[in-house]
């Protein structure tokens, strides 16, 4: 089980490594910020509540990759544009959580931070999983690296998403926090950077 000590030395990790890629990403990170704002006609930065470390709720940064079109019946619809789609595939859109991770609400590796109604609902000894910082990668984002062209392919996704993805999501993670080492976390960066 990850130990409060390993937990300030996987921060201090993850500020360092952060102050670090900050001045070499930051540029990109403008400019991917701008096409996105020309792509979409809306600000190139998109935000949601997460559900963060202890439950707390975040709000976590990415490159915004949907437009938003009206239906001829008035419903909202939003499509992927020609960039957004490049930057999901590469994972490029989840670039600004470099600052959620500065600030310290995120980790460079962890479980994937998900919406209300996932890991807030964690009962029993699932709930150990937020004993640390969710992540920009992790063991089960390597895994389900094409969750969304898996998911497209089943007659009702979020059924899918809740009781075969969700529930092996859990599995993992709860792995990730009782065998937790920094040789792990060190690792699954290396493999991730591999993986774009």
């Amino acid at each position: 089980m990850i130990t409060k000590t390993q937990l300030r030395v996987k921060r201090l990790f993850d500020f360092t490594l952060a102050i670090l890629l900050l001045p070499v990403l930051l540029l990109p990170i403008i400019i991917l910020v701008i096409i996105a704002s020309i792509d979409t006609k809306q600000y190139g930065v998109f935000s949601q509540y997460r559900v963060g470390q202890h439950g707390k709720l975040f709000k976590i940064y990415k490159i915004r990759t949907l437009r938003e079109g009206v239906h001829k019946l008035g419903h909202l619809e939003k499509s992927a544009t020609a960039s957004g789609k490049f930057l999901r595939k590469r994972k490029l859109d989840e670039l600004p959580q470099l600052f959620n991770v500065l600030i310290g609400e995120m980790s460079f590796v962890g479980p994937r931070p998900d919406v209300q109604g996932f890991a807030d609902k964690l009962e029993g000894d699932d709930r150990i999983i937020l004993k640390v910082k969710p992540g920009i990668t992790g063991e089960a984002t390597l895994k389900y690296k094409n969750e969304e062209r898996v998911l497209e392919r089943q007659k009702d996704p979020e059924h899918y998403n809740r009781t075969i993805i969700w529930v092996d999501k859990v599995k993992i993670n709860k792995n990730y926090v009782k065998n937790y080492s920094f040789y792990l976390d060190l690792t699954l960066i290396i493999k991730s950077t591999l993986n774009k």
